[in-house]
């Protein structure tokens, strides 16, 4: 019965997702859901959700946090409202140039700039009345951005891609293959380009014909600074020296945290940002990044909970009774099985430790190469990020887009993402498996 537990919990949060119910209920609803299934009292269930509302997942809530006050104090040197003209200025008549705009800067976030989704509610709000004049569909809006929140990392080992590179190789490692971390780079490129064909599809094909939303909503409210010239300054130039410096940080660190405390304390030490101003900038910045934040370490609990009652262990060792099938078969089937488990617990760093524990035995009974298994645990990994109600891949596109009340997160943002970028990396994945 306990095989059937994690899908019971993903259909129930798929499901009240679909119905409107606020992710954070949802998550909670759908992991009691799982507790009592399982065997477990009512408060046996919320003993084990509680406990696993810690470790990992507030750490990456903490970070955010710090992330978005960095995103902010950049936004006060004027630097995002420059960049907001320069859009408007030049791409105002330019749908395709625009969105692919969106998609590359949101990728550099990733990589260059290391503050994650945190610059969405501040590039984006301001951009929301030219959507809405040019009647782009913003579903098409939300698939570039969530693009350039996942395609980097599975497909370039700097920033965040290093670190999720590093995790297969590790765990590769734990599991009995070992691999060069370049191998790793090379193999994921190949489920990365059906992201590509998934972004190019969505913006040219899917949402390509006007939109004009009849939602009534409201005026989008946003931390602005006082306006500045568009032309190049020197606090900008101190803000990109903060921002380059932070990268620098991050990627010797290997922590967030550390990064986003460093661009902080630098932005405050060449006076971009008034000391008088740290206050509003940390305010504004948890305001931001808070709903985010929370809803990450709730779902924490909720994956805690379903490792602990070993519904994920049960729905592994379910997997193995396919194991007599053809080889396409058989990876189509564990790349199903990744997505489940990702879309429920809402991150693709974190399932990769539980991935490579099933797919490095199979993949070499199976006669895969190093290369072969690397994409499979990889793609297995990223499926479910794009799409999930709780991953931050959808939350912070929706974080943007929502800022007037006419964005749906579930419908404007999962469902599209879900179709244009899982059904791809399945595709792509399954062809990196066969030819590697």
């Amino acid at each position: 019965m306990l095989e059937w537990v994690v899908l019971i919990a993903v259909i129930s949060l798929v499901a009240l997702s679909l119905l409107r119910v606020h992710v954070l209920l949802a998550l909670m609803l759908s992991g009691i859901i799982a507790g009592l299934v399982s065997g477990l009292s009512f408060v046996e269930t919320l003993t084990l959700f509680i406990e696993g509302m810690g470790g990992d997942q507030a750490k990456t809530a903490l970070s955010y946090i710090l992330l978005g006050a960095f995103a902010v104090a950049i936004n006060y040197s004027g630097i995002t409202m420059s960049l907001v003209k320069i859009l408007t200025r030049h791409l105002s008549n330019k749908r395709g140039i625009l969105l692919l705009s969106i998609a590359i800067i949101s990728s550099f976030s990733q990589n260059v700039v290391p503050i994650h989704i945190a610059f969405i509610p501040l590039l984006i709000p301001p951009l929301l009345s030219l959507f809405d004049e040019m009647k782009i569909d913003r579903r098409a809006v939300a698939s570039a951005l969530t693009f350039g929140l996942e395609a980097p990392y599975i497909m370039i080992p700097v920033g965040y891609g290093l670190i999720f590179q590093q995790i297969i190789q590790r765990n590769m490692a734990l599991s009995g293959q070992e691999i060069l971390l370049r191998d790793v780079s090379l193999a994921m490129l190949v489920p990365g380009l059906g992201m590509v064909v998934g972004l190019f599809v969505s913006i040219f094909i899917t949402y390509r014909k006007p939109r004009e939303l009849k939602i009534k909503g409201y005026a989008p409210t946003f931390f602005s600074p006082k306006e500045e010239e568009t032309r190049f300054t020197l606090k900008h130039t101190l803000t990109v020296v903060s921002i380059f410096i932070a990268l620098v940080v991050q990627i010797i660190s290997g922590e967030l945290i550390i990064g986003a405390l460093v661009g902080i304390s630098l932005m405050f030490a060449f006076g971009v940002v008034p000391y008088r101003e740290l206050d509003r900038v940390m305010t504004e910045g948890i305001k931001m990044m808070a709903t985010i934040g929370f809803v990450m370490i709730v779902a924490g609990g909720f994956s805690h909970l379903l490792k602990k009652i070993g519904a994920v262990d049960a729905l592994i060792s379910q997997t193995e009774q396919f194991f007599g099938l053809s080889r396409v078969f058989l990876i189509l089937i564990l790349l199903l099985v990744g997505l489940l488990i990702t879309i429920g617990i809402g991150s693709s760093f974190a399932t990769i430790p539980i991935l490579a524990v099933l797919y490095v035995p199979f993949g070499l009974q199976m006669g895969l190469s190093p290369m072969a298994i690397a994409a499979l645990i990889g793609t297995a990994g990223a499926l479910g990020d794009a799409g999930s109600p709780v991953s931050d891949t959808t939350l912070g596109p929706t974080s943007g887009l929502n800022a007037d009340g006419k964005h749906d997160h579930i419908w404007d943002t999962c469902v599209p993402t879900f179709i244009h970028y899982n059904i791809p990396l399945i595709i792509f994945g399954l062809i990196g498996a066969l030819i590697l």
